[in-house]
């Protein structure tokens, strides 16, 4: 009985207690501006006599402006503390404050185009009610950590309809998603929420070219070509008048590290370097990195050029084909088994030889053409596995045969050159936060030249191999490496991987010959073939530590083994970013490299001369420091306006150069292969060049409504110095160029016409010239040139103008396309070379241009 007394006293006790009102109901007012939360809390424990107990609490320095009436305290301190990381309860009359920490889950999965599901690279997604978000990767993988709550997610993409989830988020969750609604005019459209604002952005100096823009944009002969769209930008010079080339920040095209799907390309031309060999209706994605390069990529100086070609339609077999003044051009692709295989193939080929067999001489017969194929085959093992097979192979043959006057001798000269490139890579998810990659790779390139006279045999016989001669040069490549990236959360994403790479290298090899009834002559010269091993490794650690600053920190380690040295270098990477207003922010990267290969190429730009040779032990790897500062600023009203700004310093060393006069090979007059019997290669180059390269550019891209483009100027400065050449001093880089400046623009009339056009303004390239002719004493028969230095003087300044217009219509098969344009509009005669003689008044200088205004019309079909 005494037991149930004291149960009905403790009971009543209860009630009274809980009977009283919490302190978290009792009314209070607050009106601040701009004030710490941890004021706030004082202001109320003076004006209410409320006690709060928060020990060591971060968040609480943060500040706030509140303004509310009469309200419980609950609610106020709820608008408070919200989306701090705080929570609150009362004990008694106190209110403790302690850390929150949300059960946290993952979505992650693929982002793809519905109608292929060919995955969309760079594509966005975010947390609309937090805020927070990521892009998909290079392979179209995304991973975001959200708190268990309720989401809102957006997914979108350039030129897509964008994509909303709403649901409460209670687990690790894998969501596909396909983002259809893709029109014409769409692609030409952007809008805010549909990609990560440049100033948001941590890297720098980077650049993404669109397939449309490559598409859009007027092209030498009508050949679309990825190059030359990339020679538009600020910072990037396309060298002689119609080359492909890039010469990046003061770098040569050698110091550029293309890869195609993952894989070095050696040489990236056709046709003596005016074009590219890459298909625009191959790819999916093109961005170079001038600066800031993050610290995966290595192996080169000056940039990284990173080309995605598609993954092939999962869902429908579909086809584009076109015919031009150069070449044609067919893509098919599509499933091998529905929603499971995919594959793509494309092909191109030139016909310029079928062009000119109507016009050739039997005793003057030119033959040229090039082609290349893109293979690849995608397999979806399952939900976390994936399987990519990818292959190029394309090549140059040049030909040309002059038969003599008698008819009995036919003198020919020809060139070849072969890229062949393949790759095996398995995707694999790990686990939400984990994705990682593993690529096998092979690439292949060979040079060929050769020079041959024919006999026709007695009494009008067929024609037989009197004598001739051979060069070559070839590289050739097998690697293989391992990435990983491992998303934190929205707001740290660390990268890390290793790979080896053996190389072969076979610098040269030529050899002389005659045959039928003249003096037997054998003579072979095999520069030696090296082989050479190469590792190397990374990390790199992305973080924002908060809504204005945000870094990404990495570190590269290259290792060369080669004869009996072994290089080993460590290369930081650091990138900044810092908002000073919502719009715009302040960014500065610092990145050394490392480059382990050279190309030898002559001052004349023979291409038997042009040879891929390694470090030795006397001949050490190339480097380069850079360091960039600038600001990206987004104007977002009624259009959408990007801009740019940056300055930066690049210095190099161990840059290698023939000697004055110095090859292997001279084509003589009467085209035959001459060689000189030096064989080391290390005996006829400087190798203590150094490079100085700075200056500005800046950007300005407008990036909405029907016209669409952009405008870039550069101002640079660009030098080279070695010991033994210019007496030591010196001396501009033949592609110095002070004033740049490109301008592109598309114009959408509506979705059958669009106008676009491209205007390029430069400086002239430098050149070396005589300056005055005298007579030696010790040879008084001969005259001399004097030149006062290299490349002290200029060709006079380049500009030029390209329009192009396209008409489409739809068809029951699909859709064509009509595209005219004017290469060089205005007809400026641009000097490409300056001839030197010397005649009975004096030296003479005489210019010669390559192109003047050039019609073309091409035919397009998608089916």
């Amino acid at each position: 009985m005494k037991y149930f007394i004291l149960a009905l006293i403790t009971l009543a006790a209860c009630g009274t207690l809980c009977a009283q009102p919490s302190v978290l109901d009792k009314p209070v007012s607050v009106s601040v501006a701009h004030v710490s939360v941890e004021d706030v809390l004082k202001q109320l424990t003076h004006q209410y006599a409320i006690h709060f107990y928060y020990p060591n609490l971060p968040g609480l320095s943060q500040m706030v402006t509140l303004d509310v009436r009469n309200q419980p305290l609950r609610q106020v301190l709820q608008q408070l503390l919200k989306g701090r990381g705080v929570v609150f309860k009362s004990l008694g009359d106190k209110v403790v404050l302690s850390a929150y920490k949300p059960v946290k889950h993952t979505v992650h999965g693929y982002i793809k185009d519905s109608e292929s599901r060919e995955v969309l690279i760079g594509a966005v997604v975010m947390d609309e009610r937090g805020g927070e978000g990521t892009s998909a990767n290079v392979h179209g993988f995304y991973s975001l950590t959200l708190a268990e709550d309720t989401v809102s997610l957006l997914f979108s993409f350039v030129g897509y309809a964008p994509q909303r989830m709403h649901f409460f988020l209670q687990r690790d969750t894998v969501i596909e998603v396909m983002l259809g609604g893709r029109q014409l005019l769409d692609e030409v459209v952007v809008s805010a929420s549909q990609a990560v604002p440049i100033q948001e952005q941590t890297n720098m100096s980077t650049v993404n070219i669109s397939i449309h823009q490559i598409k859009a944009l007027p092209a030498l002969l009508g050949e679309n070509d990825v190059f030359k769209v990339l020679q538009l930008t600020p910072g990037v010079q396309s060298g002689n008048e119609g080359s492909s080339g890039l010469y990046i920040r003061g770098g040569g095209p050698d110091q550029n590290l293309i890869l195609l799907d993952g894989v070095p390309v050696y040489n990236a031309s056709h046709l003596f370097g005016f074009f590219s060999i890459f298909n625009a209706d191959a790819i999916n994605r093109v961005e170079l990195i001038k600066g800031g390069f993050p610290a995966r990529y290595g192996g080169r100086l000056s940039s990284v050029i990173e080309v995605n070609t598609k993954d092939g339609n999962m869902e429908k077999w579909k086809g584009e084909a076109s015919v031009g003044i150069l070449s044609s051009k067919l893509s098919i692709e599509g499933p091998i088994r529905k929603d499971r295989t995919s594959v793509i193939l494309s092909a191109r080929r030139t016909y310029l030889d079928l062009l000119y067999k109507p016009f050739q001489r039997d005793d003057n017969r030119l033959n040229y053409n090039f082609h290349d194929i893109n293979l690849k085959l995608n397999h979806i093992v399952d939900q976390k596995n994936r399987l990519y097979l990818s292959a190029y192979m394309g090549g140059d043959n040049f030909r040309s045969e002059k038969q003599d006057g008698s008819g009995s001798y036919l003198d020919g000269f020809g060139l070849k050159w072969r890229n062949e490139i393949a790759s095996l890579r398995w995707n694999r998810i790990f686990s939400p936060k984990l994705f990682g990659y593993l690529t096998t790779t092979y690439t292949g390139y060979r040079f060929e030249a050769s020079g041959f006279r024919r006999e026709k045999g007695v009494l009008g016989g067929d024609w037989f191999d009197r004598a001739g001669n051979q060069a070559s040069s070839a590289i050739r490549d097998f690697s293989g490496r391992i990435d990983f990236d491992f998303a934190v959360n929205p707001s740290h994403m660390v990268r890390y991987g290793a790979g080896i790479t053996q190389h072969h290298f076979t610098p040269g090899m030529y050899a002389q010959y005659a045959r039928e009834g003249v003096p037997s002559l054998e003579r072979n010269i095999t520069l030696q073939s090296v082989d050479a091993l190469e590792l190397d490794a990374y990390a790199s650690d992305e973080v924002q530590f908060n809504e204005a600053f945000a870094i990404n920190a990495g570190l590269h380690f290259s290792g060369f083994h080669v004869e009996d040295h072994f290089y080993t270098l460590l290369q930081p990477r650091l990138s900044l970013r810092y908002l000073l207003t919502p719009t715009m922010s302040l960014k500065a990267s610092y990145a050394t490299m490392t480059q382990f290969m050279h190309l030898l190429t002559s001052a004349g730009g023979g291409l038997p001369n042009d040879l891929w040779v390694p470090s030795t032990n006397s001949i050490r790897p190339q480097r380069s420091e850079q360091v960039a500062l600038g600001i990206a600023k987004t104007y977002a009203s009624h259009f959408v306006y990007e801009f740019t700004a940056e300055v930066y310093y690049k210095r190099m060393s161990n840059l290698v150069e023939y000697k004055d006069g110095a090859s292997f090979t001279t084509i003589s007059v009467n085209r035959e292969i001459v060689i000189d019997p030096e064989k080391d290669w290390q005996n006829k180059v400087y190798s203590d060049g150094r490079g100085d390269c700075y200056g500005a550019e800046f950007f300005l891209q407008k990036k909405t409504g029907t016209l669409t483009g952009w405008v870039g100027y550069t101002l640079s400065w660009n030098y080279r110095t070695f010991d033994e050449l210019n007496n030591g001093n010196r001396f501009p880089y033949k592609y110095d160029r002070r004033h740049d400046i490109k301008t592109a623009l598309m114009y959408t009339w509506n979705e059958r016409i669009d106008f676009s056009a491209t205007w390029t303004f430069g400086t002239g390239n430098a050149v070396t010239l005589p300056e005055a002719v005298y007579r030696d004493a010790a040879t008084p028969l001969y005259q001399n040139l004097y030149y006062s230095g290299r490349n002290a003087y200029r060709m006079p300044s380049y500009h030029r103008l390209d329009i192009s217009a396209s008409f489409k219509k739809n068809k029951k098969w699909g859709q064509r396309q009509w595209t005219v344009g004017v290469y060089n509009a205005y007809n400026r005669m641009n000097t490409f070379y300056i001839d030197t003689w010397l005649t009975g008044n004096g030296y003479v200088f005489e210019k010669h241009t390559l192109f003047p205004a050039i019609p073309y019309i091409s035919y397009g079909a998608k089916f």
